[in-house]
């Protein structure tokens, strides 16, 4: 019998779940436990992290897990390394749900680089209007140009005081083209700092800042390792032994 566990916390997996309660599927989705209040699923849920490879491995053990699906955001490259261990440690199949990165389209503005730091460094020095569109557990090196005037959009409010000024905006999405480039023309935004997330969910600020000519500067995903990996929520299902198509 079939018992698939998500590590999910992104808008792919939210599908891959409802597809799999639609089949009839057994399965857990896994929230990693940074949103204090996530969207329901129609699964059993878990949320936490497992406590490493050895605490994942016993879960998946200790639950009768018989395959694995990495549905986790694209820059969580520690939990999909723990997941290649700890399938390989106790023998059991995993899949990466795994949405494809953005590319250049005809008039972007986009200085690509390979982390945060570096996103800190191409910053200019004359204070500017940014939006950091990288989730709260990243922003901090920003504090070192304080001379910016800041906005965030974090799914919750922070739990603890900023290490910079700037304005938050509680949020959650999917956000429109017209809702992105609303907010970004009342806050004068010149510069947005994104992660390379790709998907449709989060992709509305990336056309927005071409529409207005503004400046990305775009942080490359981390290097994940090697698995099998699909970008449909149809493929997991197939390879799950069903043949349901996602919305069927």
């Amino acid at each position: 019998m079939t018992r698939a566990l998500i590590l999910g916390g992104t808008a792919d997996a939210s599908l891959l779940a409802a597809e799999i309660a639609r089949a009839g599927q057994d399965a857990i989705y896994s929230y990693g436990g940074r949103t204090r209040a996530p969207a329901d699923q129609p699964l059993p849920t878990r949320i936490g992290g497992f406590g490493g490879v050895s605490g994942l491995a016993d879960y998946i053990r200790r639950e009768a897990i018989t395959h694995v699906i990495d549905a986790t955001h694209p820059f969580a490259a520690e939990m999909s390394r723990n997941a290649v261990d700890a399938c390989a440690e106790t023998g059991t199949p995993l899949i990466a749900l795994e949405r494809a990165p953005w590319t250049r389209a005809p008039g972007d503005n986009w200085i690509e680089i390979p982390d945060v730091n570096a996103a800190v460094a191409v910053l200019p020095e004359a204070p500017a209007k940014v939006f950091l569109a990288i989730g709260r557990q990243h922003i901090a090196p920003f504090a070192a140009k304080p001379q910016h005037t800041y906005t965030l959009r974090f799914v919750d409010p922070p739990e603890t005081p900023l290490l910079f000024s700037a304005d938050v905006i509680v949020s959650r999405g999917p956000f429109t083209l017209d809702g992105e480039l609303e907010m970004m023309r009342r806050r004068g935004i010149t510069w947005i700092v994104a992660r390379n997330s790709g998907g449709d969910g989060a992709r509305a600020k990336i056309d927005a800042a071409r529409m207005l000519g503004l400046p990305v500067i775009m942080i490359s995903r981390p290097r994940r390792p090697e698995r099998l990996r699909v970008e449909s929520v149809a493929e997991i299902m197939q390879w799950l032994g069903h043949r349901t198509c996602l919305g069927a």
